[in-house]
């Protein structure tokens, strides 16, 4: 009994080191979620501008742009997978991995070939533990996303988009797969498409004679699309890494408050084990007590 308590008190010892650990986490998780979800909110209004004012010239210009074209027979598309850079956030990843799959496997019934990039550590290692190919990967940055990596993701993608057919690294479309930020405890796992030109975002189309007096463009449609376009894909994919981001934080946030309390849950379950193992073992040694006492009396009473 004596050794199994000292097994029960070490791991008791041990539990409630790990209780710390997951506290100072969801405390540090809790504290960062704030200002995440304060950039991602402050984003969605220029995000919003931006798509409708590229919905505008691209649906009221009749201008053919090589970013808003459709291809006529989309062989291949480009997925850009947004997963985080560490660990201990429950399903976070795991769940906009497996949106990356419906995904993939609804391009590749459709007759495309996959081409994937990857944003985050965790998809990385999802995709090399599967010996499967990933065209480039960004990682470092998941839980604080800069406008710097969305620009150099929107610019990669964007010149994969505009290569001829045919050419090493062509592709015809572009998607993105993240985690949409809807509360503190609701995260959905999101897919949309960004290349040819998808408006995720606007209002309905204006009446035929509206259309002249709402926009007029200058110095032309043309010239305006060639500077909004790009823009607009690195703004959408800045969107997607801030609400992936809000998202991230949300979940580890939540993974590590129910780690914390299942360890209370562990350290009452052992703590009750060990006063039972204790009381055992003084019940025993009482008992063997007595034991000794009442066979020595018996001895006494016998030489008597």
């Amino acid at each position: 009994m004596a050794v199994s308590l000292r097994e029960y008190r070490a791991r008791i010892k041990s539990t409630e080191s790990m209780k710390k650990i997951t506290r100072a986490m969801e405390l540090i998780a809790a504290s960062r979620i704030i200002k995440a979800q304060q950039r991602a909110q402050s984003a969605a209004p220029y995000a919003r501008e931006l798509t409708r004012a590229v919905s505008a010239v691209a649906t009221y210009a009749n201008v053919d742009h090589p970013l808003t074209r459709e291809p006529e027979d989309p062989k291949r598309a480009a997925v850009l997978i947004v997963t985080s850079d560490r660990g201990l956030a429950g399903a976070y990843s795991s769940s906009v991995l497996k949106e990356a799959e419906r995904l993939a496997e609804k391009l590749r019934g459709e007759g495309k070939e996959i081409d994937t990039y990857i944003c985050g550590r965790k998809g990385e290692a999802y995709f090399k533990f599967r010996a499967r190919p990933i065209v480039r990967s960004w990682t470092g940055f998941s839980d604080q996303p800069s406008n710097d990596i969305a620009h150099d993701v929107g610019k990669t993608l964007i010149e994969a988009f505009l290569k001829d057919e045919g050419d090493e690294g062509n592709v015809d479309e572009v998607h993105v797969v993240y985690t949409r930020f809807r509360s503190m405890l609701v995260q959905e796992p999101t897919a949309i498409r960004l290349l040819p030109l998808e408006v995720v975002e606007g209002e309905e189309k204006p009446a035929p004679d509206e259309v002249l007096p709402l926009y007029e463009f200058e110095p032309s449609a043309e010239h305006v699309l060639d500077g909004l376009l790009p823009q607009y894909v690195q703004s959408r994919i800045f969107f997607a890494m801030l609400q992936a981001a809000a998202s991230e934080l949300a979940a580890r946030q939540k993974a590590m408050k129910s780690a914390t309390d299942n360890a209370d849950e562990l350290i009452k379950k052992y703590r009750r084990i060990a006063n039972q193992a204790r009381q055992a073992g003084i019940t025993q040694e009482i008992s063997e007590i007595v034991g000794g006492v009442n066979a020595l009396a018996d001895a006494n009473a016998g030489n008597e």
